[in-house]
């Protein structure tokens, strides 16, 4: 299970001025024993009930930032943070009736009675604690037993819609990769079909390079032999020039009988 640090640091920033709080308000209420002046005693009682109030007041901002990240989170997580909150609250509370103990032997002293969880703190609810008897407190506390019980279980639906939403969400995610791997490999198949391609168009480049210089190649060997032939007909009689194989040599030029006398 994650720390709170790990989920959110405004969290566990928030847990840690809470527990500070509380271990004030013990200490406090151990001193408060000791105290046998009515005055000093009112004085400490209503320290410790500003104490109470600030731990209210950080109680409200961690249930605020646990509802921001209720989306963020895994259920398992949003879990442990409402059984945290609850646990926050139930410990406040045990704080408030341990005052209203105290006050009780108080005169003219109010204490603030806080509702339960699934209704929030409210601060309107306050009764005078010479005004009521043993059976009034249990039956306060029973009722703000009953209330968290019910604010329990709307946690576990809660839990249980997201969870739904959750599998919903993972279905879907799981759909959408196996598209995505299947475009990938169409794109891997795409790459290698234009390297292919670029591999062939180079091969036929090359080819048509060496055609083109042996076509050259032959043209040139053609107008050599062309040259040539011409010359040894225009002149027949230069040694210089071999004679083409295949090529008959010229006649040599007949004399006349006639000419000769």
């Amino acid at each position: 299970m994650a720390s709170l640090s790990a989920v959110s640091e405004e969290l566990a920033e928030i847990d840690g001025q809470i527990s500070d709080i509380f271990r004030a308000l013990s200490n406090g209420f151990q001193k408060l024993e000791k105290i046998k002046d009515s005055n000093r005693r009112s004085r400490q009682l209503e320290e410790l009930t500003e104490k109470m109030r600030e731990c209210k007041r950080l109680i409200k901002e961690f249930d605020r930032e646990v509802k921001d990240l209720d989306n963020k989170n895994d259920p398992d997580t949003n879990k442990m943070l409402n059984e945290k909150k609850q646990s926050l609250i139930k410990e406040l509370n045990s704080y408030v009736a341990l005052k209203k103990q105290y006050a009780s032997n108080l005169e003219n002293k109010r204490v603030d009675l806080f509702e339960g969880p699934g209704e929030g703190f409210t601060e309107d609810n306050v009764l005078l604690a010479s005004n009521m008897t043993n059976q009034q407190l249990m039956d306060y506390g029973n009722h703000m037993m009953d209330e968290t019980d019910q604010a329990i279980d709307r946690a576990k639906k809660v839990v249980h819609e997201t969870i739904d939403v959750g599998t919903e969400t993972a279905a879907a995610l799981k759909s959408q990769t196996e598209q995505m791997s299947r475009i990938v490999n169409e794109l891997d198949s795409i790459h290698f079909s234009i390297k292919k391609a670029s591999q062939l168009v180079k091969e036929i480049g090359r080819q048509v390079a060496t055609d083109r210089c042996i076509m050259a190649l032959l043209f040139l060997i053609v107008v050599g032999v062309i040259a040539i032939i011409i010359v040894k007909i225009v002149n027949p009689n230069n040694k210089d020039i071999r004679d083409i194989p295949g090529l008959a040599p010229p006649a040599p030029t007949r004399k006349l009988l006639w000419s000769s006398s």
